[in-house]
């Protein structure tokens, strides 16, 4: 009986090789596989941006969170159950003194326009804070952003939704944008302050939050620090913008107006875009006199 011959042939292993040599084979499918796997990392820059969203998410739970609990006045220490500041020193934190300026708000004294904006035009339209920046609105803000005090950021948000609800049907803003951060100063401090303060006003005013159309791309001293002619010089081409504003009516948000040079930049950046106007919001206004 004949047996046929036995096929002395190396098969081929699941058919990768596609009619090449092994040693060919091998070759091929690694460098592919490394084009494959190299296409599918995700950058730093999504990583940052994903991990920033991942904290903020977090921040925002915890802050619902412990409003469910029973709590005491920052300010004054009493029971004051799911508020962070109690209806009485509520109603005794530092107003906006008037007459002021039509434009930064600065004190005038028939509320005609103020030096500085006569002699430096700002860029932008106008300004609406819900507080003189004063004892204890001062320790508040301070806490906030030095101090870990995330659940404030709700309450500010209440703050300028009420200050803001009735301008709003005004204006008619599209959009609300925070004052970036730069890079380095959003690593130190972990998060930025404004766009905390965004979300839930936003969310509140029904207006989408922007905080990817402006960046600062040149980071420095804090502007406190610097004076208004350094200033001035200083942010010039620190903030970079990526998208068409046309025929878009933007409110701008911060912290606090000292100077109004920060704001005034990026006012600057965004009419250069194609911003129809641009307006300021802040939780404080700082006063010269």
């Amino acid at each position: 009986m004949e047996y046929p011959e036995e096929n002395t042939k190396k098969p081929q292993t699941g058919g990768s090789n596609y009619g090449l040599s092994e040693a060919t084979g091998d070759k091929s499918i690694l460098a592919a596989s490394t084009r494959v796997t190299a296409s599918h990392v995700p950058n730093k820059r999504w990583h940052h941006d994903h991990w920033q969203r991942t904290l903020s998410w977090l921040r925002q739970r915890l802050s619902n969170c412990a409003e469910l609990l029973p709590s005491h006045c920052l300010l004054c220490h009493t029971r004051s159950r799911a508020q962070i500041i109690c209806p009485a020193c509520s109603s005794d934190l530092p107003p906006l003194p008037a007459p002021h300026c039509p434009q930064c708000l600065e004190n005038t004294t028939f509320g005609e326009r103020c030096g500085r904006c006569l002699a430096h035009p700002p860029f932008f339209d106008g300004v609406f804070a819900a507080y003189a920046y004063d004892f204890p609105v001062d320790k508040l803000i301070h806490s906030f952003k030095y101090g870990q005090q995330l659940a404030l950021s709700g309450w500010f948000a209440a703050q300028l939704t009420r200050l803001l609800r009735p301008w709003h049907r005004e204006y008619d803003w599209n959009r609300i944008m925070p004052v970036p951060l730069h890079r380095e100063r959003l690593r130190e401090r972990g998060f930025n302050q404004t766009l905390e303060i965004a979300r839930p006003l936003a969310k509140a005013l029904a207006i989408p939050c922007d905080s990817r159309g402006l960046s600062r791309i040149r980071g420095g001293a804090p502007q406190a620090s610097l004076p208004l002619q350094e200033r001035l010089r200083h942010l010039h081409g620190a903030f970079s913008c990526r998208q068409d504003y046309r025929q878009q009516r933007v409110l701008l948000l911060d912290d606090v107006l000292t100077s109004g040079s920060t704001t005034s930049e990026c006012a600057r950046v965004l009419k250069l875009h194609g911003a129809e106007s641009v307006h300021v919001a802040v939780i404080a206004r700082a006063l010269r006199h």
